[in-house]
């Protein structure tokens, strides 16, 4: 028997306020379950704005702990009336001064499992994340799921090889991969980075992007979502470019079984020859 997950994510418009913005994502999880969805993923900091676009101290308002804070424990309710694992991405603080751009896994009944802070932080016109984040500390984690085993992989993460190729050594069967990117600045490399990392890696990848344009800049975010498999492939057709969207996909995990046997990028690893690559 094919050992298939039904998967969604969600890509959204900014509503203009957090109350709106995690009802509407409730509203899109509701009807992933009614398509007999077991996970499902949303974008990067969901329930606000992308604030990074300028750099103003009136943003540290969005930030909350994790998972104690408001949106983490209506998540974890989510979870438990959907019966879905569920990805949240926020902006999380832990203490005055300590922020982070942070990723909840929460389980199928509603069990908060722990949390992926955003290892890269960028710093360019537009987004101005080193402002208000500090890099991630917390490794790359792989949380053991009713849907499977789940990883998470932020935005400018994506850029980075390093950090996939360790979601696929820590047993990843699907990575999500939140993000808010816009089309001036790499619109190119969104069909290429994310699928060539899950041939690399030998999994599947949850590709979600904002859509839209918001009021704290020129940012035009053009969603483009997808899965995409273990051979590189998208898994039925990528979202819209200008609309908000929920995509559900069935995702037959017993590929990448096949796909690592077939290619053995694994077996052919040389780790004894890579030093090179983690000196500064």
């Amino acid at each position: 028997m094919a050992n298939v997950v039904r998967a969604a994510l969600v890509q959204a418009t900014w509503t203009g306020d957090t109350e709106s913005m995690v009802a509407k994502h409730e509203e899109h999880a509701r009807a992933a379950a009614r398509q007999g969805a077991k996970v499902i993923g949303f974008q990067e900091v969901f329930n606000s704005p992308y604030f990074c676009q300028v750099q103003e101290p009136e943003h540290y308002r969005w930030a909350e702990p994790v998972p104690d804070g408001p949106t983490v424990r209506r998540m974890r309710d989510l979870a438990r009336e959907t019966g879905m694992v569920v990805v949240v991405p926020v902006f999380e603080v832990e203490q005055s001064g300590f922020y982070y751009n942070t990723a909840a896994v929460i389980d199928a009944d509603g069990a908060y499992l722990g949390k992926y802070r955003k290892h890269h932080i960028p710093q360019v016109k537009g987004f101005w994340e080193k402002y208000y984040f500090k890099p991630g500390n917390l490794g790359w984690p792989v949380f053991d799921t009713r849907a499977g085993r789940i990883g998470v992989y932020i935005c400018y993460d994506r850029h980075f090889p390093e950090g996939w190729r360790q979601l696929g050594l820590n047993g990843a069967q699907l990575v999500y991969n939140p993000s808010a990117t816009h089309r001036g600045l790499s619109a190119h490399l969104w069909q290429l980075e994310q699928p060539a990392a899950a041939v690399a890696n030998e999994y599947f990848i949850a590709a979600i992007n904002r859509v839209g344009q918001e009021e704290y800049g020129d940012n035009d975010f053009y969603g483009t979502s997808y899965f995409v498999d273990p051979r590189g492939k998208f898994v039925g057709e990528v979202a819209s470019d200008k609309s908000e969207e929920l995509l559900v996909r069935d995702l037959d995990f017993d590929q990448i079984e096949e796909v690592r046997q077939q290619w053995a990028f694994y077996r052919d690893r040389r780790p004894d020859a890579y030093e090179g690559l983690v000196q500064p």
